[in-house]
């Protein structure tokens, strides 16, 4: 059961996508039943955004035991209510809603500059009873973990930050609108990471205040390099399976809702995308460069492998038929917008975090994993004959 050589610097990176980020657990879920029994934590570098913040944070605290972590975001997710993230009830929804439209309509009579239109103080409880930061350390320490790094928009000067603790030889990074710095992560980064603007509060850091990390972030796969990573899974929370180009023509003027859904796809899906879409660009560019010019040009200059896993079904139609999970005091004011309904749903996946919904992509993300066993296999360096003889198949009892 040994792996095929030295054991390559796998990174993880876990985009933004509110409720969407269950899919992520039913991806990982499937990888620890495929890995074998005793292997350690195959990725040595992890990174997280928005919501993926979350769950990168909750895989890196538990590096000594990877099998243990995965099967605790999974309880999580498995058990969630939207009470838990954010404020629900009527007075609380209405009295903020209240006080943006104040602030938009009434000159601003009695709004005191709101912050949010959801209080997410509940999210904060919860992440504080069910993440151990001072395991990151002996993470490190012990070689289980070389890196976690967690991103957020930086709101005075508009740079991607990538905040992360690691081993002692990753340095700090700059690059246009976007820096790395080491810090001791915390609570407040993933607060801050997660931070939809207008939907979450900013978070104060420093003397600076911070939003959703997917809103600036250029290039998402740029921490993991930086960080050592010399291969990197993906997991996206994309919604639209279908090829570009191939969209219906509009019958109608988009709702409020469609047009809010296609602002929040452009900040947590597209940059992903495009991003890969650059790497694989320079992977076929460097073919034809000579390995001897490749050499002197540093380490920068590498060929990365990139897997990338993302849902094979259309995840707003699944929050559609979930829509009906939201709790009341939402339902009635993203009703008017369309956000409960078809094309509008978008804005619903996002906030979706009920159990039915998020059970849905767990399973998702579970099944689109086990279908691309041996690619996932080879990309951490095992070989699947080897593991699980000649079919190449995990054993239905393995777990």
């Amino acid at each position: 059961m040994s792996q095929e050589g030295s054991a390559p610097c796998a990174g993880l990176i876990l985009s933004g996508g509110g409720a969407r980020a269950a899919y992520q657990v039913g991806v990982l879920k499937a990888i620890r039943r495929l890995l074998p029994h005793g292997a350690p934590n195959p990725f040595p570098v992890i990174c997280g955004t928005s919501a993926g913040a979350i769950n990168a944070a909750a895989i890196a605290t538990h590096a000594t035991h990877f099998g243990q972590g995965v099967r605790g975001l999974e309880a999580v997710w498995s058990g969630f209510r939207a009470e838990q993230v954010y404020r629900t009830d009527a007075w609380g929804v209405s009295r903020r809603a209240l006080k943006w439209l104040s602030a938009l309509f009434l000159g601003g009579v009695g709004a005191h500059n709101p912050v949010s239109l959801l209080d997410n103080r509940p999210l904060r409880e919860l992440l504080g009873q069910v993440l151990r930061f001072q395991r990151l350390e002996q993470a490190i320490a012990s070689g289980d973990l070389r890196g976690l790094s967690i991103t957020a928009s930086r709101y005075t000067g508009g740079e991607s930050v990538s905040f992360f603790q690691g081993h002692q030889s990753i340095p700090e990074w700059g690059r246009a609108r976007r820096v790395g710095v080491r810090t001791q992560l915390g609570l407040q980064h993933l607060l801050a990471s997660s931070a939809i603007p207008v939907v979450f509060p900013a978070v104060r850091i420093g003397d600076n205040f911070y939003g959703d990390g997917s809103v600036r972030q250029l290039a998402p796969i740029s921490p993991a390099l930086h960080m050592g990573a010399d291969r990197v899974l993906v997991i996206g929370v994309s919604g639209r399976v279908g090829v570009a180009g191939d969209e219906q023509v509009p019958q109608r003027y988009p709702s409020v809702a469609e047009i809010l859904g296609h602002v929040l796809d452009s900040a947590f899906i597209d940059m992903l995308e495009g991003d890969l879409e650059r790497l694989e660009r320079v992977n076929r560019t460097l073919e034809y460069i000579p390995e001897k010019a490749r050499r002197r040009e540093g380490p920068d200059l590498r060929h990365i492998q990139a897997l990338h896993i993302s849902p094979s079904e259309e995840l707003d139609d699944i929050a559609a038929a979930h829509a009906h999970e939201l709790p009341r005091s939402l339902r009635f004011f993203l009703r008017g917008s369309g956000a409960t309904t078809g094309a509008g749903s978008t804005i619903a996946s996002y906030l979706l975090f009920e159990r039915g919904f998020t059970r849905a992509l767990i399973d998702l993300g579970y099944r689109d994993a086990l279908q691309r066993e041996n690619e996932i296999l080879r990309f951490l360096g095992y070989d699947p004959e080897q593991l699980y003889g000649r079919s190449g198949t995990v054993p239905v009892d393995l777990w």
